[in-house]
């Protein structure tokens, strides 16, 4: 997408709105995420306005973050308790905090958020490096057929359809670079307007690897943040790495 930049995508508009519609998840994943911890300190990759560290921070988590858009982390900042989490603003691929935690994890699709496969590599091998000997690095994604159908390579969906305002996914995905280049439309009376994104889709299996050459390997896969197993019929998977 020509003018793309993934560091100014979540700016401030995007940060306002981005709580308006919970996913769902976040006492499932909160959960499971205390369980892997037992206590231990944590890090998020990506941790956004805290949508899940806020609640692991309640549950009894210590949750440091790092995050790359400085509208996200104010927006987490006037949160309550916001202010009281440890956060670096930088790449996650890159940036350190410089401590180790017995869970580090990165959630709903954003390690597709880095666009070339070194640094998504480079993800995995930053993680390593701020685990505990025994802590795990947790992966939630989509699978890439749940959002891409082999066949279809360009389509347009139809989000939300009301009286007042319409709202369209318009997506192209190349299979040779393994980028969905994606705009959200919504169409009001108000006017137009666009929220373009690019995701770079890896699967399971390559999420695998990549964790081999972090000196990481796969401990446990599920279908969910409830532990369903992860079989053929799954749309989603939830990938627990450790030592």
């Amino acid at each position: 997408m020509l003018g793309f930049d993934p560091a100014t995508s979540f700016g401030a508009a995007v940060a306002q709105r981005y709580d308006d519609q919970p996913r769902g998840d976040e006492t499932d994943a909160v959960a499971f995420l205390a369980g892997l911890a037992r206590g231990r300190p944590a890090l998020e990759f990506a941790i956004g306005t805290g949508r899940i560290a806020l609640p692991l921070h309640a549950a009894g988590i210590t949750v440091d973050g790092i995050e790359l858009s400085p509208d996200m982390l104010a927006r987490l900042r006037q949160k309550p308790g916001g202010a009281a989490l440890s956060v670096v603003c930088g790449d996650m691929s890159r940036a350190t905090t410089g401590h180790r935690y017995g869970v580090v994890y990165l959630v709903f699709n954003t390690i597709f958020n880095l666009l070339s496969v070194d640094d998504q590599i480079r993800c995995f091998e930053n993680a390593a490096r701020h685990l505990d000997a025994d802590g795990c690095f947790v992966v939630e994604t989509a699978l890439p057929h749940a959002w891409i159908a082999p066949s279809a390579a360009d389509y347009v969906h139809a989000e939300h359809v009301g009286l007042d305002a319409i709202t369209l996914d318009v997506a192209r995905y190349d299979p040779v670079t393994q980028l969905l280049v994606e705009n959200h439309v919504r169409i009001s009376a108000a006017g137009i307007q666009l929220t373009p994104i690019v995701c770079r889709l890896i699967t399971p299996g390559e999420m695998d690897l990549m964790a081999r050459i972090a000196g990481l390997r796969l401990l446990a896969r599920y279908a969910d943040w409830r532990s369903q197993p992860f079989d053929a019929r799954s749309t989603a998977h939830v990938s627990v790495y450790g030592r």
